[in-house]
């Protein structure tokens, strides 16, 4: 994991974070007493740069961490262009993206500073990561189209099946 912090680092992209299921899954992972990490579909490196709104910048980037890493599933993101993609209100940090995903469990994040020191942003806490429990944040229980979303994304997840001890609960929302 430091590797892949080391190289995202390297990039020097502005308020960048690698976050949701590369630091949540390595939790639940631990927690579980597995010995192997779970595979990851994609290690998510966000960042945010609003002079910058190009796709193909999000693109050079993956491909000069998969020059570092091949092994490696990049994913980068702009989140200061991610409103348009998601048909929401901007981003104002990726902290602020980081606080509005599905999970309160996945909204997570680490980087390293400039003293490669690690920093953990965790906008709604780490209780509910740390008891392996699932639950919509705030943005995703305050309407009912955000709501369809996440009851369809833990469905299609199925993380229960990889981690058994976890808890899912449902939005307030009734279909």
């Amino acid at each position: 994991m430091m590797g892949i912090l080391h190289a995202a680092g390297s990039l020097h992209l502005p308020d960048w974070w690698i976050c949701a299921g590369f630091v949540r899954s390595k939790i639940w992972d631990e927690l579980h007493g597995f010995k192997e990490r779970t595979e990851t579909p994609d290690v998510d490196v966000i960042y945010f740069n609003e002079s910058n709104l190009e796709k193909e910048t999000e693109k050079r980037m993956e491909s000069a961490l998969h020059d570092m890493l091949p092994e490696v599933p990049w994913s980068v993101k702009n989140e200061a262009r991610m409103h348009v993609v998601n048909d929401i209100s901007p981003y104002e940090s990726t902290e602020d993206a980081i606080s509005k995903f599905p999970e309160t469990a996945t909204a997570l994040g680490v980087k390293l500073d400039s003293n490669q020191d690690l920093i953990l942003t965790a906008p709604w806490g780490l209780d509910d990561v740390l008891n392996m429990e699932v639950r919509p944040t705030p943005y995703f229980n305050e309407t009912q189209q955000r709501a369809v979303i996440y009851e369809e994304r833990i469905l299609k997840k199925n993380w229960k099946a990889l981690w058994p001890e976890i808890k899912v609960y449902h939005t307030s929302w009734k279909p």
